[in-house]
């Protein structure tokens, strides 16, 4: 984990023009233009653009721009929760982005799209079922996750009125992850196990860190809390 981390660090250093600039805006942009068209076109399902969705028979067939273009297919048919969902993914995209840099955020998220699709597409192959998926919904959550590591103490107002950190909304994502593992079919497993792929090969280094200096946290207050009984014992 740590080499991958050096090397993608090493990449953005020397390549700090790679990279899509505002990238979210133009995935947020993606989907309200999709949106609208769906509305024209008075299909709630998408029909008239499902040539946009990742259906796995299509891409094997050659049709290869759907591993990219799903991520434009909204994934709610209300407008008001999807505006809500389009804010707070581009709020959350645009700081990781200042917080990277353009190079290192599109790398994570183009990761996240390209993993998504081939374990859809793994997923389609071991099952023998084809299978569709519309929306950057596991992709966003990956990005949600590596906000929730590096900002944890981060508050939002849930529902407009909840002050909720963001450590205990990722905790929450998690047990509904492992629900849906254990439930979910082929092509949901698959795009999970692909969103977290992404995130420990961006942050595997880092947990592994923080794990091993919780473990000497702990160790050290327990001998300071042996030390202090000791001394106490003494004393009396």
């Amino acid at each position: 984990m740590k080499k991958l981390y050096d090397a993608v660090q090493r990449f953005c250093a020397r390549h700090p023009r790679f990279g899509i600039p505002n990238l979210m805006l133009y995935i947020v942009a993606g989907n309200v233009i999709v949106y609208l068209l769906m509305m024209f076109t008075q299909t709630n399902d998408a029909n008239a653009l499902a040539f946009l969705t990742l259906n796995t028979s299509a891409v094997l067939k050659g049709e290869l721009w759907r591993i990219i273009t799903y991520v434009f297919v909204p994934t709610s048919s209300g407008i008001f929760w999807l505006l809500i969902s389009l804010y707070f993914y581009y709020w959350i995209g645009s700081t990781l982005e200042r917080q990277w840099g353009t190079a290192k955020f599109t790398l994570y998220y183009i990761s996240g799209v390209l993993l998504t699709a081939v374990g859809v597409l793994i997923a389609s192959l071991i099952s023998g079922q084809s299978y569709t998926v519309a929306g950057s919904y596991y992709v966003n959550l990956s990005m949600f996750f590596a906000f929730a590591f590096l900002f944890p103490d981060h508050e939002i107002l849930l529902f407009f009125f909840f002050p909720i950190k963001m450590k205990y909304l990722a905790y929450v994502d998690w047990i509904l992850f492992a629900v849906q593992l254990i439930f979910g079919d082929w092509s949901t497993k698959a795009a999970i196990i692909a969103s977290l792929i992404n995130f420990f090969l961006f942050f595997g280094g880092d947990l592994i860190r923080f794990v091993k200096n919780q473990k000497k946290y702990g160790a050290q207050r327990r001998n300071f809390r042996r030390e202090m009984k000791n001394n106490q014992n003494r004393y009396w």
